[in-house]
């Protein structure tokens, strides 16, 4: 009896033995499978992590080749490997890490522009030699800046009075005197300058410390102020000295225009003794073009160098029946060898070129604001281009409220509206869009007291941020692709 008690004792702690055991094992077998699973886990994750390194490189990579070719979007190849759709590609390159542990391959598919902006989309997607299946993509948008983006540049010296208001960016290679008031940075390429009479300060050191009077060739004493200043409340958005903008750099090649106007633009020939065209926008997405045959006679007017009258013509006395046309899929529209009045309701994206080439100093072109020039509407679909030759020019016989919804650039004169003999003030001018001169600009003229005695009274210039990307057709760009956005699909 004792015996078989002592056998089941033992055949009980041999069965639990073994179960325990097999406990363990499963357990054991259990852990074993898990950490090849974690490991397995560990392998994707960074499968997954140098998927993404991969392809941020291919972006990368894409963006060294844009800088060296902006219009290649075809990977140097120029051909389609997708059979002629867009997006361009897919253009598949291989990858070795700067460590060589990780190699692999991206694969790039490129998205042009669209027709009036300068975006390129690049999608790139990456994955491991090691682990193909395992990929990670992302999408990322460049865009070339256009000169568009400041609301107000120039070339010269500025003054904005009392009354006068900058919305968006700013920026003159000459000092700036800033009485009024501006909503964003205002910067100068001077850390000093040598204040013009015109800007009221060769009488008393107005422009303050550091003021320090000079005397230069003339019978005046000229005070030599800070790049910026002046009574304007925003002076922390001021900084100066900053780097100067070329505009010789940015000069337009009016040939090429010229000849995007004859393939597939508007190109509106001056001929015989005819002054140039009257282009009215119209609501529809037309424009009228009328040959002005005749102008009325001169009004006395400070001349191009501002330093004596002159009787100069500048309003329409005849003109042709007028031509309708629809504005052109490249929205160019070239004047040659004549001027352009230009006003009406703008409903698409247009550029219009006043030129005679090849350039002649004494033959430049120039665009006249003759009435109110206003989109469609202000939401980012419409944009216009006004690029003078010379100037573009606000008459006498402009509305005493004028609106203006254009880009202006004047390459070799000035935007502006001049002194008249028989002055006139009147009460408010307002630009949407921008403001580019190569010499002095102004709205307003005031006596020493700071009073308008000719011109607008009050003035606001009001920055389009959609035409940074989204230019008027052929407007001048600046820099390289600077970019935008960033998303992984």
């Amino acid at each position: 009896m004792n015996r078989l008690c002592r056998d089941g004792q033992q055949g009980i702690v041999l069965l639990t033995t073994l179960i325990i055991a097999s406990f363990f094992l499963v357990l054991a077998g259990g852990l074993a499978t898990l950490g090849l699973y974690r490991n397995k886990l560990n392998i994707q994750e960074v499968a997954k992590q140098q998927s993404l390194h991969i392809a941020e490189a291919g972006v990368n990579y894409y963006r060294w080749h844009l800088a060296h070719d902006q219009d290649d979007y075809m990977d140097g190849t120029g051909s389609d490997p997708g059979g002629g759709g867009e997006p361009y590609g897919p253009y598949v390159h291989s990858y070795i890490a700067p460590s060589s542990a990780a190699t692999g391959k991206y694969s790039l598919e490129i998205t042009p522009p669209p027709t009036g902006s300068t975006i390129v989309r690049i999608k790139s997607t990456g994955w491991l030699d090691s682990n193909p299946k395992i990929t990670r993509t992302i999408e990322v948008r460049y865009g070339i800046p256009s000169l568009a983006h400041f609301s107000f540049l120039t070339n010269s010296e500025v003054w904005f009075g009392p009354t006068e208001t900058v919305i968006g960016e700013m920026h003159a290679n000459g000092g700036i005197r800033m009485d009024g008031t501006n909503d964003s940075t205002m910067a100068s390429a001077r850390a000093n300058y040598t204040c013009p009479s015109g800007q009221a300060c060769n009488t008393s050191a107005t422009c303050g410390a550091p003021c320090t009077w000079i005397n230069v060739p003339g019978p005046a004493d000229y005070c030599d102020c800070p790049g910026i200043w002046g009574a304007g409340p925003n002076q922390s958005l001021w900084t100066f000295p900053v780097p100067t903008v070329d505009f010789n750099g940015i000069t337009m090649d009016l040939a090429d225009m010229q000849d995007a106007a004859t393939s597939s633009g508007a190109y509106l020939n001056t001929t015989g003794s005819n002054k140039g065209y009257h282009i009215i926008f119209k609501a529809d997405g037309h424009f009228d073009a009328r040959v002005v045959t005749a102008l009325n006679s001169g009004i006395s007017q400070l001349n191009d160098a501002w330093t004596a009258y002159s009787n100069i013509q500048e309003s329409i006395a005849t003109e042709d029946p007028a031509v309708d046309y629809v504005i052109p899929a490249n929205g160019v529209i070239f004047v040659n060898d004549g001027d352009a009045w230009v006003e009406g309701t703008v409903n698409g994206r247009a550029t219009v070129v006043a030129a005679t080439l090849p350039d002649n100093a004494t033959k430049r072109r120039s665009i006249i604001i003759n009435n109110n020039l206003q989109y469609l509407a202000r939401d980012g679909n419409h944009s216009l281009g006004l690029i003078a030759q010379k100037h573009v020019k606000v008459p006498r016989h402009a509305p005493t409220d004028l609106v203006i919804d254009a880009i202006m650039l004047a390459q070799n004169g000035r935007v502006f509206r001049n002194y008249y003999a028989s002055r006139l003030v009147k009460n408010s001018i307002e630009v949407y869009g921008g403001i580019l001169t190569n010499q002095t600009w102004t709205w307003s003229w005031v006596n020493g007291s700071g009073t308008v005695t000719d011109g607008y009274t009050n003035t606001t210039s009001i920055y389009d941020s959609s035409v940074t990307y989204a230019p008027p057709p052929s407007f001048p760009t600046t820099g390289e692709y600077a970019f935008i956005s960033w998303e992984e699909d």
